[in-house]
Formats: structure tokens, sequence, C-alpha cells
């Protein structure tokens, strides 16, 4: 079989690329990213370049070319568009301009219309077989992520440490948090409404929101501090499209660290090394159920 050299590119994503065609797309793109790029001052230009170098987009640009061709914002302009093709170098100025924290500009950047009509940058969506080079169907995570954590810290030796756990992580992903600690059942609700009201308040600025309840509960149900329950189902569906039109196409994610019934799970013993402990004959055990990635097209009963 001869050896097809289109297939070859596709399997080596990482390797170098061929310079794109100069297409009006490509020029007006270029223009467009020069424009923005000339807002910046040259300190900031600087740390765009800086910023530029770390980010998750591949290949990344050397400091050699960032030296010869990016030292203007001209130049700069031409190699952003010229290294990362049409669909990626927007996505790539988006992120940097995040990082820069020039909201102005970014806003500026975002409201170019993209050649189909689309607002720069959005999800684009491909079938699968469509897809090269690694992109995917995506979110726009750009704008601002609203996360509302609560906890129920009474009988629950080491919730205070989960807590902080979640806000430190929920702070490293950029999410603004809301906190709840030993709500009552009417409290839980009401916050729950006050914090959907909000996101629909505010609906063009938001990306994503994610939703956590650690408490103790049983199938499809949350137990509060005074032993009231709120249906998780009621809670869900406080977020939906019909009631949160602010997350319409929007990631809604839900961490519920609660039981589901009463049974105890007594774990499987693996082959791995013994634990660190008096015992050197305990071995290291695994939840019966664990790494399980399910997911349904329809809700239940649907």
């Amino acid at each position: 079989m001869e050896d097809n050299p289109a297939r070859d590119r596709r399997s080596r994503p990482h390797g170098p690329r061929e310079p794109p065609t100069i297409t009006p797309a490509v020029e007006k793109l270029q223009s467009r990213v020069q424009e923005i790029l000339s807002m910046l001052t040259p300190e900031e230009l600087h740390k765009f370049r800086v910023i530029l170098k770390t980010v998750d987009e591949e290949p990344r640009v050397s400091d050699l070319k960032l030296e010869l061709e990016g030292r203007s914002a001209s130049g700069l302009a031409c190699l952003l568009v010229k290294h990362y093709y049409l669909r990626i170098a927007p996505r790539v100025v988006t992120k940097v301009l995040e990082r820069l924290c020039r909201a102005d500009v970014l806003l500026h950047w975002k409201s170019y219309p993209a050649g189909d009509g689309a607002v720069i940058p959005r999800k684009i969506l491909k079938r699968s077989f469509d897809c090269v080079e690694g992109e995917l169907d995506c979110y726009d995570l750009s704008c601002r992520r609203r996360a509302f954590l609560m906890c129920v810290q009474k009988n629950r030796p080491g919730a205070h440490r989960d807590v902080q756990l979640m806000e430190d992580w929920l702070g490293q992903c950029r999410f603004e948090s809301t906190l709840c600690l030993d709500p009552d059942r009417m409290e839980l609700l009401e916050k729950l409404t006050s914090f959907r009201d909000e996101l629909n308040e505010i609906k063009a600025e938001i990306s994503c929101c994610l939703v956590t309840l650690m408490s103790h509960g049983k199938k499809g149900w949350i137990t509060m501090k005074d032993g009231d329950e709120v249906s998780l189902e009621d809670v869900f569906e406080m977020f939906n499209n019909k009631n949160c039109p602010a997350l319409h196409e929007k990631p809604k994610i839900f961490i519920i660290q609660a039981c589901r019934g009463e049974k105890r799970d007594s774990g499987v013993e693996t082959d791995d090394e013994p634990m660190d402990s008096d015992d050197v004959s305990e071995k290291r055990r695994l939840p019966t159920f664990s790494d399980y990635f399910i997911i349904y097209p329809t809700q239940p009963g649907s």
C-alpha cells in the first residue's frame, strides 16, 4: 500500500506544519489579532509573549520564533495565525488575554463575528470523523465560573477539612464560590434559589455552574443537620433549561458527597504492596465499584 502524505501528517499532530495558505479569512483574522495586540501597552505585549509560551496548545511557539518574528504587534499577529491556523489561533488569543487580565480587550476580541456568523470563540461543533489533531467539541469557559458549596458538619468528622480542600480546589479552577454550612431544609432551598436567580441575572457572563452537596443521605435524598431531607431531583430541576436559562448549553456539574443507602462496601483486596500499618498482612483494598463513568442519553423514566 502506498503511503498517504495527508494521513501521515494527521498521525503526527505535534510535528512540523505547512504554512497556511494566505486566504481572505487568514488575512482577516491576522488583521483582527493585530488590532487587539495594538491595544496593549509594551509591557502587556511582553507579558502576552511570556504567557503564550505556556499556553496548553500544541505545538507551542518556541522562544526563537517569538524573538525573531513576534517582537512587534504585527509580527506577533502574523506568527499566531501562521503557527496555530484559523481554528486554534482564536482560542489561543482568548486564553492569553484571560490570563493577562485585560477584560476590556478580551470583551472586544470576543465581539468579533467569525466568518460563519458565530462569535469568537465558541464551541465548534464537529462530527467525530471530522476531528483532526486532537480537536473535539468543547465548552467555552472564558467567562465567569460559579460554584455553590454546601456542607453539613454535624456528626461528620473531617467535614471541616473537606470544605477547606473544596474551597482550595475551586479557587485553583477559578470558580467564584458561595458557601453554605449546616443549613436546615428551608435555608438550603432558599440559598440555592438565590444562587440560581443570580446566575439568571448575569446570564451573558456565565460559563458554567458547579453545585457540591456534602452531608449524610440515602438514595435520591440528602439529609440536613436537623434530620430533614431534601430531594436531589428538586435540586437538579432548579438548574434545568426551563428554570435556569442562563445555563443553556453550558455545563452544570453536581458533586454529591453522601451515602445512597445503608449497605457497607467491604471492598476488594488487591495484589498491590501492603499498606503502611502495624499489620504487615493487611492488603490494600479498593471499593467494589470504582473508576466507573456511566453516561445515559435520557433522564430516568424517559
